[in-house]
């Protein structure tokens, strides 16, 4: 009964966004920068691409250091350490929120939200964290906020049916919070950490499997397998609707793996990690949470887990935002 209601609210709150729009599928090779002319075997080519970035990972999440900071009225912008088409694209914004305790830099975190948050989004939780000793720095996603083109109302370009672009965009964004660590390193700050929630979580654990400065990870609605929360996801039906009849699961799984966190679990051995999900999720579909949770279990890698009892949409309305909320935060506290 309980589970029949939640389902149904999660629906309602997943139709009242109205401008999702269906993509064509492409295979987004240009993307890949292969220096391939010969396309006529897409697939093996995207495969076959794939299959070395998740053995090479080290060096495709390599970030190159930069000193092009600029801090202004609390917000922090750099160069992207990857250049895309899209020239509002390639410069990165975070907005910054030091500790309440302005003598104390110990410690802080990256924030990274959820796909399609606006600018606003994720701020409050970033200045109650701030509030208790953490200074924060809110991310800004590739394609989301003053990064989206003319041309876009939505982020769609970061989670999309181009499959290569997809690829090259999530990494992007690791790059970018691998970036962000950077300078919070340089600014003093000894204990680094990060939020990541939804979209966020996955480019969150793919960013603390790859940064050796990331020592805490609080991941909020996970999943081993990035294209199975596009294929199954309620949120993303109309990506799903475009890959269909393209290309089957089994293929996209194993092409999107570089930016799945299954591959990275094992990086997280030494890492301090918070493994949240809802338990009457659709958009990441709980049985997937489940399965990352049993890999940490089954590898004996240690975590602290939070079960909240409410869906996807959901867990931005109090009072589960608020037990969400309160579950981050005290994580954040006792182990940063």
């Amino acid at each position: 009964m309980i589970k029949r209601l939640f389902h149904a609210w999660e629906h309602r709150l997943a139709a009242a966004t109205s401008d999702r729009v269906v993509q064509d599928f492409e295979w987004g090779i240009d993307w890949l920068r292969t220096g391939q002319l010969d396309h006529h075997e897409p697939a093996s080519i995207v495969t076959s691409w794939s299959n070395k970035m998740v053995k090479n990972s080290e060096e495709f999440f390599e970030t190159p250091e930069t000193t092009l900071y600029q801090l202004s009225d609390g917000m922090l912008s750099f160069p992207s350490a990857f250049e895309t088409p899209d020239q509002s694209n390639n410069t990165v914004y975070a907005r910054y929120h030091p500790a309440s305790d302005r003598n104390s830099r110990r410690r802080a975190i990256v924030v990274l939200p959820h796909w399609n948050a606006g600018p606003e989004e994720h701020m409050a939780l970033s200045r109650l964290i701030a509030k208790f000793g953490i200074a924060t720095l809110r991310l800004s996603l590739p394609y989301h906020d003053r990064r989206m083109p003319a041309n876009l109302h939505r982020a769609d370009y970061i989670v999309s049916a181009n499959v290569g672009r997809t690829l090259q965009v999530c990494r992007q964004a690791v790059l970018d919070t691998r970036r962000a660590v950077h300078w919070l390193a340089a600014e003093g700050y000894q204990r680094i950490g990060i939020l990541g929630t939804s979209l966020g979580s996955c480019l969150a654990m793919l960013a603390t499997a790859h940064e050796p400065q990331i020592t805490v990870a609080a991941l909020n609605h996970i999943s081993p397998f990035f294209a199975d929360v596009v294929w199954e996801g309620l949120s993303t039906a109309h990506i799903r609707a475009g890959l269909d009849g393209q290309i089957n699961l089994d293929s996209l799984r194993q092409m999107w793996l570089p930016i799945s966190p299954e591959p990275y679990v094992e990086r997280m051995r030494h890492k301090r990690v918070l493994l949240a999900y809802a338990r009457y999720d659709l958009s990441f579909p709980v049985g997937l949470s489940r399965q990352l949770v049993q890999e940490f279990r089954r590898r004996r890698i240690s975590h602290r887990l939070c079960v909240l009892p409410c869906g996807h949409y959901s867990t931005a309305i109090p009072p589960f935002s608020w037990l969400d909320g309160y579950a981050l935060v005290k994580f954040l506290r006792t182990e940063l």
